[in-house]
């Protein structure tokens, strides 16, 4: 297993720079595990595709407004994404451009001279701990995300966040603030939608996991076992454990809603063989060979050439059959990544 094996080729075209117009009115691309048949649907087509008595299981962590827009005190423009909070003073933060920015640097906020940042901490990658200086005007860097943060869409966007990406690069059930990145499968949910699902007979159950920066971190080792996983915080609830068990009990399929999920899932089950409630951090790298404890169906986006949640569908549905239906999405001009357009697999 060589992490060249997950490359394949998508046109700049096809990489969606907009969410659809509507939620639910992408393309859906079904590949069946078993006979590896694709079949192409619309996304609101979903409830005809499953059965009576399965459970979608959905991530219901809210992205922060983490990416805030600076200058130093010569003047020169910064970026900072804030990826992980320390307290309610620090952050953990990539800075960009990374070059000069040493320890002890004096920030403000780009259209606001009176509020100031410090660098406090500085690493060789391009990140560091950037504090807030005084809280005579904030009380947090909460707060400053809140009020003056910008959505922090992938690196593939080229165009700045617009104000519609508070709600489009969201999703509806999104709960929990903490996530530097959507969980994306789940973009497509309208209300509408998930009200006919329950009409079906369809469950529902949600977990939490905080996607971090690893989301945008591609695999540079030829090995991808020797890549660092970044670690991403999680909770599954013993209700909703319980609810997991009691669907396959029942003939039931347990369907993840993206990547995020398996990983909450998969992580709960390694121990025992099935989902156990925890909370915590979870490192988890799944590769091809994985032994699927947990789900029986996945719901995820098209996801970027040699990356670890393409590795990930992968391992759930053969990569082979995953990169050949990859294949056709691009003849058929699907819309790629984030805001693009997804996959069922069952």
């Amino acid at each position: 297993m060589k992490t060249s094996d997950f490359d394949y080729h998508v046109p700049e075209s096809l990489i969606a720079q907009f969410p659809s117009e509507k939620r639910d009115e992408c393309r859906l691309l079904s590949l069946d595990r078993k006979t590896h048949e694709t079949r192409h649907y619309l996304f609101k087509d979903l409830p005809g595709l499953l059965r009576p008595g399965d459970r979608l299981i959905f991530n219901n962590t809210k992205v922060v407004p983490a990416r805030l827009r600076c200058r130093k005190e010569t003047g020169g423009a910064v970026e900072l994404l804030f990826t992980e909070r320390i307290d309610a003073l620090s952050w953990k933060a990539l800075m960009r451009p990374a070059k000069k920015m040493g320890k002890n640097t004096i920030l403000s906020l780009a259209g606001e001279p009176h509020i100031h940042l410090v660098i406090t901490e500085v690493s060789g990658d391009g990140s560091g701990v950037v504090s807030l200086a005084d809280t005579a005007i904030a009380a947090s860097i909460d707060d400053l995300l809140q009020h003056f943060g910008e959505m922090p869409l992938p690196p593939y966007i080229k165009r700045k966040p617009i104000g519609s990406d508070s709600d489009t690069y969201q999703t509806v059930f999104a709960r929990h603030p903490g996530a530097i990145a959507s969980p994306t499968a789940g973009l497509h949910f309208t209300g509408e939608l998930l009200e006919k699902l329950k009409h079906v007979g369809v469950d529902f159950s949600f977990v939490t996991l905080h996607v971090g920066i690893g989301t945008f971190r591609p695999v540079k080792t030829e090995d991808p076992r020797d890549h660092e996983m970044h670690k991403e915080t999680y909770e599954l609830s013993a209700e909703v454990a319980a609810m997991l068990m009691e669907t396959r009990k029942k003939g039931g399929r347990n369907i993840a809603v993206g990547t995020t999920v398996v990983r909450v899932l998969e992580h709960c089950s390694q121990e025992t063989g099935y989902p156990v409630a925890s909370a915590g951090a979870s490192r988890l790298m799944i590769l091809p060979g994985h032994s699927f404890k947990a789900i029986d169906g996945l719901i995820t986006n098209f996801h970027v050439p040699r990356s670890t949640l393409l590795m990930m569908v992968g391992a759930f549905a053969g990569t082979e059959h995953v990169l050949k239906a990859y294949e056709e999405a691009v003849k058929l001009k699907y819309r790629f990544f984030s805001y693009g357009d997804a996959m069922i697999i069952l």
